[in-house]
């Protein structure tokens, strides 16, 4: 290099450095650029943790979701296994959800649930309960219907556990419910067990037919037959528990046999030892019977009947296993009926199946006065759509019009007896009590020569005992008397109550926990009636029977603890009856039977020649011979 290149590059350094010294930035100007470039270097720092986080976050997500799927696929791998080890070809039934479909008509709603196939609750829509509430026959929680089997792998099988799928979407009136076996990804299969519901308008009738379908290779080949298991708590309807109690319990027939029952204060479970008809769990207003269209079996058939003491809501509990017949063919099928109603004498007896036998009417004659008498003549009159009060007022006018008859012949005969009294009275005065066998020969004398028989007034009297005890059977049973009501009574079906009094548990034991005004008035009529009839008999009866006396004052004093826990009909027509007693007598004695006449009458008789005795008057007389030989012959050796 010579002198010129090196003076010029160390002029060019000169200037470079010069302007380097020139652009330098100032101490302040250092330090606010420190403090941006550490500003930018915990911002990069937070960036960088900020995104390792983040990563490391959806490395964990990721590992936290696989575990899990894992392990939900493992519980569903052990729960598959467990369900197909407890219900066999039905596993894929135990898992679903619980699904309500509607039948319903003009009388009445049922609810079908998936869950067992069944009929899980009834509402009646023409009742309600006795606080205005709907009224259900029984309910989802309370009830239970399932068929029970074995499986070829000896697996035991409650349909009532699984879960049914509809066949066909309810229309309203029907439905088939079905539950498959070895179902395929949309849960349906060519084998299953059926349920077909079918409901007609204004009936209260459901069809309920079964169908086995291909099950022949999945129920154990030893098995001839599938248990039908049917059970409900039947809840409280009516104001009174205790006469709920005593009106409920479970009935059945046989083929070709009365139906027969369990006793209602009875727990008891009965063997059904024969092919039965049909089985129901009868309430007190209210009835759900189960019908075969053939029968049921007998192979470990029974009905149960318990009472529900420790609830307040339910009155009894109920159950009915029964026998289904199966053959293992392809398909078989079982039909069958359900009845859900009132229990309505007409209706029932509609169906010829016995199902009327179901109201306690009374038994032998009651029963048959009941049946073809006052339930006719009740139907009649309910025709004219009158408030029930009439129409047991009219019943009574009807009844007593036809036993006047035996009202007059009654009054006739205590006429004739206080026609005798006075001759009566000098026999007694004639005998006193020393001799009391002789007097009573006297007595039965005069009344033979006088054409009078001191029976005649007892056999008319009895004649209207069997249409007083029907009705003491049909009013408290009578559904049509339910919630009718007049003046206080506000349902004749029950007791009416002006007055509780209570817990008092002596009264309440004695007489009850309130007072019913058509008990008392009904006793009080009865008390004036008997004295009415003691006054008209004089005391002819009374002295020859003087316990009698006071034995009739004191029955009706002692039934008015029962009538005050009856129905409030039932002492209404009592009293009715009582009153138009009272006028028949006015009438027969005013106009009908004139005593002078009578008493002419008598005498005209006992001019006549007397009659030969009959063969039980000869037996009594010679038998009052005997007791007074015998009584001679005792004072004699005395």
């Amino acid at each position: 290099m010579d002198k010129n290149s090196i003076t010029g590059i160390i002029l060019i350094c000169a200037i470079m450095f010069a302007w380097m010294w020139y652009s330098a930035p100032s101490k302040e100007e250092l330090a606010k650029q420190k403090k941006t470039r550490d500003s930018i270097e915990l911002v990069q720092k937070e960036h960088a943790k900020d995104t390792a986080g983040t990563k490391q976050a959806a490395f964990g997500k990721d590992t936290v979701s696989n575990h899990k799927s894992l392990t939900i696929a493992t519980t569903d791998s052990a729960r598959n296994a467990e369900l197909a080890n407890k219900y066999d070809v039905f596993a894929s039934a135990a898992k679903d959800s619980d699904r309500t479909f509607i039948l319903e008509n003009e009388l009445l709603k049922a609810t079908v649930s998936s869950k067992g196939g069944r009929i899980s609750s009834v509402l009646l829509k023409k009742y309600r309960t006795h606080d205005s509430l709907p009224l259900y026959l029984f309910d989802k929680d309370s009830s239970s219907f399932g068929i029970l089997f074995d499986t070829e792998h000896n697996r035991t099988i409650n349909t009532s556990d699984l879960f049914f799928r509809p066949a066909e979407q309810a229309n309203g009136r029907s439905i088939s419910m079905r539950l498959y076996a070895n179902a395929d990804s949309t849960g349906k299969s060519n084998r299953y067990i059926e349920y077909q519901y079918s409901l007609e308008p204004n009936s209260y009738m459901v069809g309920c037919k079964i169908n086995a379908v291909g099950m022949q290779d999945a129920v154990a080949s030893n098995l001839n037959e599938f248990n039908l298991n049917w059970s409900m708590k039947t809840p409280s309807q009516e104001k009174d528990l205790k006469n709920q109690r005593n009106a409920s319990t479970a009935y059945f027939k046989y083929m070709e046999e009365e139906p027969d029952y369990i006793n209602e204060t009875k727990d008891e479970t009965k063997p059904l030892s024969a092919k039965t008809k049909w089985v129901a769990f009868k309430q007190q207003f209210f009835t759900s019977v189960i019908i075969a269209d053939d029968f049921f079996d007998k192979t470990g058939a029974d009905v149960r009947s318990i009472n529900d003491k420790n609830s307040s809501r339910y009155v009894k509990d109920f159950a009915a296993n029964l026998t289904l017949p199966y053959n293992h063919k392809p398909a078989e099928s079982f039909g069958m009926h359900f009845y859900f109603g009132p229990n309505h004498y007409q209706t029932l007896k509609s169906f010829d199946l016995e199902l009327e036998r179901q109201i306690p009417l009374g038994w032998g004659i009651f029963g048959w006065v009941n049946r073809f008498l006052v339930i006719p003549v009740f139907n009649f009159l309910s025709s004219f759509n009158l408030n029930y009060a009439i129409i047991i007022l009219c019943l009574t006018l009807v009844f007593k019009t036809l036993l006047f008859p035996v009202a007059y012949k009654t009054y006739v005969s205590s006429a004739k007896m206080r026609v005798l009294k006075p001759e009566i009275d000098e026999l007694n005065k004639k005998f006193g009590n020393d001799e009391p066998m002789k007097k009573q020969q006297a007595t039965m004398a005069l009344y033979k020569k006088a054409g009078v028989s001191p029976l005649a007034g007892c056999i008319p009297a009895l004649l209207q005992m069997p249409i007083l005890l029907a009705l003491f059977r049909f009013f408290p049973t009578s559904i049509e008397l339910r919630q009718q009501g007049f003046w206080w009574v506000k349902d004749l079906s029950t007791f009416d109550s002006v007055w509780n009094f209570g817990s008092l548990p002596v009264i309440d034991f004695i007489y009850g926990d309130h007072m019913s005004v058509w008990a008392l008035l009904c006793t009080i009529t009865t008390l004036i009636y008997t004295q009415m009839n003691s006054q008209l008999m004089g005391s002819t009866q009374n002295a020859q029977m003087p316990g009698m006396k006071y034995m009739m004052y004191l029955m009706p004093v002692m039934f008015l603890p029962f009538l005050n826990k009856f129905s409030a009909g039932l002492s209404y027509y009592y009293t009715l009856a009582n009153v138009i007693s009272f006028v028949q007598m006015w009438v027969i004695r005013k106009y009908l039977v004139d005593e002078k006449k009578l008493h002419a009458q008598i005498e005209e008789h006992k001019k006549k020649p007397a009659k030969a005795a009959s063969g039980f008057q000869q037996k009594l007389q010679k038998r009052l011979e005997e007791v007074q030989k015998q009584r001679g012959n005792g004072g004699q050796r005395k």
